[in-house]
């Protein structure tokens, strides 16, 4: 066992108590003030690091390492999601309908341990290290897109990276992916005006209900007639509301959906080809219609070099045996507002076991995490921070 195992085993005790707190007091996306507040005062207990506030719930720890190097940005999401935790384990939410279901109480408490072991040895750190524990992941525009655009918090940066535990990968398991890895996740809003009447004289109505069965079957036609079928595309529609009553034909119906792409130049498209489909369902039918598209977050692209330096530093982390060559997922992360302003890759990290009944999907009400993956978040966060950081 190497010197930095010790040193993480050591802070096992301290990982865990770090991530029950956060996970106990859960706050939403541009609300975290007592998770910052927690964070600052833990970050203020190590030596050497600048800490400061770039919003009002982000908080950033710069180390200035004793040797000459890159400076690596390193970041972790702090926030949680409204939805109510049916876990009751003893530090499940006290928050009523708020709760950590995606894992950033975890990501948190790695990016505080990989601060107090990098902290407490500064004179052997290359270059400088900036940790991020960044505000608002959850919501768009995101905070990331907050922090590069109105903060000097990339200025000087020359790499970054940052991790995301996966209950649906063993704990333990790195997972790392060079090129296109998470999807841009973009949405949209129709509202669809028909004509209101008795549901016993469907002929004297232009019913928006019909109409946007219609649309919803249709839009499938996009992604498999109108897109290549290598080119990754998926259109979801995920509310359909209208009406009131039994026996009345509503004047609308309104639909809300999302659109997942890697392709940058197919995302560009996706509006165009959607709205074509609309738009003669609509007017075939004697409908009119309101289409609202929003673009969310960049799909995330891996900086190759940096994707393959993770992979290695994974080798030397986990061995052969847990490590995984990851898949492209359409979920989205605003880690990616990062990559428009410097290189880096963001990875996996297994949170998934049966003994912790922690195989629950992201953003579901029984979500949890295995907490011996924080060790191995840790182990391989400093690492990479120390590699990326070398210039030779």
């Amino acid at each position: 066992m190497t010197a930095t195992q010790d040193r993480v085993e050591e802070l096992r005790t301290q990982l865990v108590a770090w991530r029950r707190h956060l996970h106990m007091n859960p706050e939403v996306g541009f609300e975290e003030h007592a998770t910052a507040a927690y964070i600052e005062a833990e970050l203020r207990k190590m030596p050497g690091l600048n800490v400061s506030r770039l919003t009002a719930t982000s908080v950033l720890a710069v180390l200035k390492g004793g040797l000459p190097g890159r400076t690596v940005l390193l970041r972790a999401d702090i926030d949680a999601l409204p939805i109510h935790e049916e876990n009751t384990f003893e530090f499940a939410s006290q928050t009523p309908g708020v709760m950590h279901a995606c894992g950033h109480d975890g990501h948190t408490a790695i990016l505080l341990g990989v601060a107090q072991l990098l902290s407490a040895t500064p004179d052997s750190v290359p270059g400088e290290i900036r940790m991020i524990f960044q505000h608002a992941e959850e919501i768009g525009p995101g905070g990331a897109e907050e922090l590069v655009m109105q903060t000097p918090l990339m200025d000087g940066v020359d790499v970054v990276t940052g991790l995301h535990l996966n209950s649906q990968l063993p704990a333990g398991v790195v997972a790392v992916k060079p090129g296109a890895f998470m999807a841009a996740p973009d949405m949209l809003e129709l509202t669809i005006r028909g004509k209101g009447g008795h549901g016993a004289h469907p002929e004297e109505t232009v019913d928006p209900i019909a109409v946007g069965a219609q649309v919803v079957t249709n839009l499938q036609h996009v992604v498999s007639r109108m897109v290549a079928a290598q080119d990754a595309l998926v259109v979801s529609i995920t509310k359909f509301t209208s009406g009131t009553t039994h026996n009345v034909i509503p004047d609308t119906a309104e639909l809300m959906g999302t659109v997942r792409t890697f392709d940058p130049a197919l995302r560009e498209r996706a509006p165009q080809l959607i709205e074509r489909v609309v738009r003669g369902i609509c007017e075939a039918h004697g409908a009119t219609y309101d289409l609202r598209y929003e673009f969310g977050y960049r799909p995330l692209i891996n900086t190759d070099w940096v994707a393959a330096q993770l992979k290695d530093i994974a080798l030397d982390v986990v061995g052969e045996g847990r490590f995984r060559d990851a898949k492209p997922t359409m979920g989205g992360e605003d880690f990616s507002a990062y990559l428009e302003k410097a290189p880096g890759a963001y990875f996996n990290v297994g949170s998934g076991s049966d003994e912790a009944d922690s195989r629950w999907p992201h953003h579901h009400p029984r979500f949890t995490i295995d907490e011996t993956s924080l060790e191995t978040g840790v182990q391989m966060l400093r690492a990479a921070a120390l590699r990326l950081a070398r210039t030779e």
